[in-house]
């Protein structure tokens, strides 16, 4: 059986054919032309910036690698330095500090206050509350911190200072729900006495005592404080009772 094929092929179809092919090819070589342009004109300044950023980053890594190392050395020499706090040798750990003087930083302002803690310890209690003062005034120091350094200061020159003073630096501190309420509160009721301002300094104490979030041995002191002042600090009777009533239980059942 035959096959009826065209024996030429449509002029207008071929002739458009044509034509698709031409546009091809004019298009890819405006392209390359293009390209080559564009290469010409930007390439070396792609380059460059392509090297820049490799070396950007090559130096973060760099730097990212040395502040980790850093910090390692660092925490080695405060936790050597509470090794020796704890075994008693107060001059020791000091020494192990030496490393972080001058530096800057988190490690530096708590090695600083492992230093004043030891002056504290060994009687200094100016050098100690020096160093206290620094830290309090240190506006890179985080600010819990900074009012820790506020409150040691305070208590180490305490005997030296006008209560005024002391009232008017601790003040702000002693506020519930403050980090430092119940240190701040204590030294400013104390300053209250000397002021002769028994109702206020019992006021604060009761506030100190009633206060729930704190631990209960300072608040039993505060609460023994308050009572002997004349301000009644106990809200509920029978808890306290009770709680006065647990150890010596504990101790009969024991025995």
């Amino acid at each position: 059986m035959a096959l009826n094929l065209p024996s030429k092929q449509n002029p207008e179809r071929r002739r458009a054919a044509e034509e698709d092919v031409l546009v091809r090819e004019v298009d890819d070589a405006v392209r390359q032309d293009q390209y080559a342009q564009f290469a010409q004109r930007y390439g070396k300044l792609l380059i460059g910036v392509f090297v820049l950023g490799l070396a950007a980053f090559g130096g973060y890594l760099f730097w990212d690698g040395r502040q980790e190392a850093a910090m390692e050395r660092q925490s080695e020499t405060l936790v050597a330095a509470l090794d020796q706090v704890q075994a008693g040798n107060l001059d020791g750990a000091v020494e192990r500090l030496a490393p972080l003087e001058g530096e800057a930083g988190g490690a530096a302002i708590q090695a600083a206050l492992i230093e004043a803690g030891a002056a504290m310890e060994q009687g200094r209690a100016e050098d100690a509350a020096a160093i206290y003062a620094r830290i309090a005034a240190n506006d890179d120091a985080p600010q819990l911190l900074r009012d820790l350094a506020t409150v040691r200061q305070v208590a180490a020159t305490f005997d030296t200072i006008a209560p005024a003073e002391a009232i008017e630096r601790l003040e702000p501190l002693a506020v519930p729900g403050k980090p430092f309420f119940a240190s701040a509160g204590e030294l400013v009721a104390m300053a209250y006495l000397e002021q002769g301002k028994e109702r206020e300094a019992g006021t604060l104490l009761a506030t100190i005592a009633k206060d729930d979030s704190l631990p209960e041995g300072l608040r039993s002191r505060a609460r023994q404080m308050a009572g002997a002042l004349g301000v009644d600090a106990i809200e509920d009777v029978d808890a306290v009772l009770e709680e006065m009533r647990t150890p010596a239980g504990g101790d009969r059942q024991a025995q």
